[in-house]
């Protein structure tokens, strides 16, 4: 539930700021991308620090290596967070982690089927919502990023082919 908290609140935060003047902060998926990489830095820290162990335990048992996959899935979503506030790399960032959250979701469902004791968050109804939530977020910029390159496309004049300018 913490990691959706910080998506709704760095987002709603990045928001606020810009209606009351921080322009860069105006156009919605600039706040977007405020809120995913607050919540990517949150999540990729705990990658590290607080639940490391209990991440590699929930790192379905056909998989090799739990540790070390824990450590690159912490890396990839820190490196991803920072890519996702630069306007030039936020487009493959969204995209990269929107395939992390669909590879990393079959531990997610190990956790709601094996574990014991789990928090009503962690079980399978809730915790799949919060993915397809992320999953949303994620895709909705890349989704932004592809109509603002296809308008921009349309609006280009065509090249003109008689050779002027050379």
């Amino acid at each position: 539930m913490a990691p959706l908290m910080f998506l709704i609140g760095g987002t709603l935060a990045a928001l606020l700021a810009g209606r009351v003047g921080v322009r860069w902060l105006r156009p919605w998926p600039v706040p977007l991308r405020v809120g995913l990489a607050l919540m990517f830095t949150v999540t990729g820290i705990a990658h590290f620090v607080g639940m490391r162990e209990a991440l590699i335990d929930m790192v379905p048992p056909a998989l090799p290596a739990p540790g070390l996959l824990v450590t690159v899935t912490g890396v990839l979503e820190l490196a991803g967070a920072a890519a996702l506030l630069w306007e030039r790399t936020a487009p493959w960032a969204a995209g990269g982690l929107s395939l992390m959250l669909i590879g990393m979701f079959p531990a997610n469902v190990h956790l709601a089927l094996n574990g014991t004791d789990i928090p009503w968050d962690d079980r399978l109804l809730p915790r799949t919502v919060m993915q397809v939530v992320f999953l949303a977020a994620t895709l909705a910029v890349v989704a932004h990023h592809v109509r603002r390159t296809e308008e921009t496309t349309r609006r280009e004049p065509a090249k003109s082919l008689s050779g002027e300018g050379f």
